[in-house]
């Protein structure tokens, strides 16, 4: 207290690590259960407001489900916020539709199968009460609109259904035993047809019984023939007209209304393609800098680009990436560096990178190194020449941000995944299993606090503590990977893809 008016509080330490439960899973398989290839979940995405989640998978088809326990508790939050209680929903979402996005293809000019797995999948902005999503395959774009269309159904109709063809019945009831065809014009057939004495007994005029609501996905535009190589990412513009599409050596912009023009802005292909020494591997547009994206490469950097520069941005405006330690090189050196995902904090300050090996959080005002560095996978680096045998090592894990930014989160082997707390001072790092136990791998060791190195670089490095082969000293399985999880836009809610089976978490 200080004159009576002034309150010194002492300085808030980092939050405390959440306590995560089990939410609903989707597609559970039975003990024993084969899984088909073609329905393994390849893409995760909630939309902006978190009331709607997309997947894809392998066979080409996008499922949407919908929160539902936001419309129920709306009366009861007002309740609870009225006498100052938390509020602890859990978070309950429902199958909404499904269609068949992409179909396999094959490219007769290059002799190329291009098959109909689902790469990404980003959310538009709605419209009308209708919901706006991109869905990519390795070498097309597509734009679709799904929206609820009211069918009518008729009834009180003067024919009898069973003889009734063309396009002059409705299939109705009717009480009348004229055996006459309807034809397609509207006409008759039958050589003995007549009216019946004192002509017909009553003519009913069409009545509508029923409106039922059906979603019907309709694919507005089809963005094609402009990637030589796979489609990697695609990323929405925050200006809501313009998104990017990114393959190995090339990142084009496209306007969301034009399907037949794009403009190539990134071009990294050598004018020898024996010089190539690095690929785009991921590409994504700031959250709220309509004019700024960035773009990470096998090599472990990530390029920060401004459009405003010039019509190719070949030059960067800012480039982050690690120095190498010396003496540290190795075979190996180069493949795990390789970013295979980037993800912009909410507020666009921070970017986190994933490689193999580890995550990182950058940030976007500093370039000299990562703010924090949390070790995923530093127990595999004995194994390493295993995991190149097995192609483990190319496995392209995703990960993602809290809405709140103080959080982070990645996939791993045996369907873990791993999420680090990022606030100053926070030693969170807990270990998940995609499961309806995820605290079953978990034991509980004493974290080693952070350890902060020099005021200039200011990295924290976490998570390296768990070594061995897991938690409990189990051998991993390599076969059952987590690439790919989304974390709620506005709470600490986590989907997560095992196989085919969506699971999600709530905390």
């Amino acid at each position: 207290m200080n004159g009576g008016d002034e309150v010194v509080t002492a300085p808030a330490g980092p939050p405390q690590p959440l306590d995560w439960k089990f939410s609903q899973v989707f597609g559970e398989r039975t003990a024993g259960e084969e899984v088909q290839e073609v329905d393994i979940i390849s893409a995760i995405e909630f939309d902006k407001t978190g009331d709607h989640l997309a997947t894809g998978d392998r066979g080409g088809r996008v499922v949407l489900f919908e929160r539902t326990d936001t419309k129920d508790h709306d009366a009861l939050r007002r309740d609870l916020e009225r006498t100052d209680h938390p509020i602890n929903r859990h978070p309950e979402f429902r199958y909404k539709t499904e269609f068949q996005s992409h179909e396999p293809e094959f490219d007769y000019l290059k002799s190329l199968e291009i098959e109909e797995k689902i790469n990404k999948i980003r959310w538009c902005q709605t419209a009308n009460r209708a919901l706006f999503l991109l869905s990519t395959n390795d070498k097309t774009i597509k734009f679709w609109k799904v929206q609820e269309k009211k069918v009518k159904k008729i009834s009180e109709m003067n024919l009898d259904p069973p003889k009734a063809v063309g396009n002059g019945c409705v299939a109705s009831s009717s009480n009348s035993n004229s055996p006459t065809l309807c034809l397609a014009n509207g006409g008759s057939s039958g050589n003995d047809f007549s009216f019946p004495p004192g002509g017909l007994p009553s003519l009913r005029l069409p009545v509508v019984t029923s409106q039922e609501t059906n979603l019907v996905a309709r694919c507005r535009r089809v963005y094609a023939h402009a990637h030589d190589y796979h489609i990697n990412s695609i990323s929405n513009n925050s200006d809501g007209e313009t998104f990017i599409s990114a393959d190995d050596l090339r990142i084009n912009l496209w306007n969301l209304e034009i399907s037949n023009q794009s403009f190539n802005i990134v071009d990294v292909k050598p004018a020898n393609m024996e010089d190539l020494t690095e690929v785009i591997t991921s590409a994504e547009f700031h959250p709220t800098h309509c004019n700024m994206l960035a773009y990470s490469s096998s090599k472990g950097s990530i390029r920060l680009i401004d459009l405003r520069q010039s019509a190719l941005c070949d030059s960067h405006a800012k480039l982050f990436e690690e120095p190498e330690a010396p003496g540290s090189r190795s075979f190996f050196t180069e493949i795990i560096a390789s970013i295979s995902d980037i993800k912009f904090a909410k507020d666009g300050r921070y970017m986190l990178s994933r490689d193999y090996m580890t995550l990182k959080l950058w940030d976007i005002n500093m370039d000299s190194g990562p703010v924090s560095t949390f070790q995923v996978h530093e127990y595999l680096r004995p194994k390493l020449c295993d995991l190149y045998e097995n192609d483990s090592i190319f496995d392209k894990f995703e990960c993602c941000l809290s809405g709140d930014g103080l959080r982070v989160a990645t996939g791993s082997y045996s369907n873990l995944f791993r999420i680090f707390g990022c606030a100053p001072g926070s030693t969170e790092a807990t270990t998940l299993e995609a499961s309806k136990n995820p605290m079953r791998r978990q034991v509980q060791t004493p974290s080693r606090p952070s350890r902060s190195l020099s005021s200039i670089t200011r990295v924290v490095r976490r998570g390296a503590e768990t070594s061995g082969v897991d938690a409990n000293g189990n051998s991993f399985d390599f076969t059952t990977k987590l690439l790919h999880l989304a974390w709620h836009p506005t709470e600490n809610s986590i989907a997560c893809a095992a196989a085919n089976s969506l699971y999600m978490y709530y905390a």
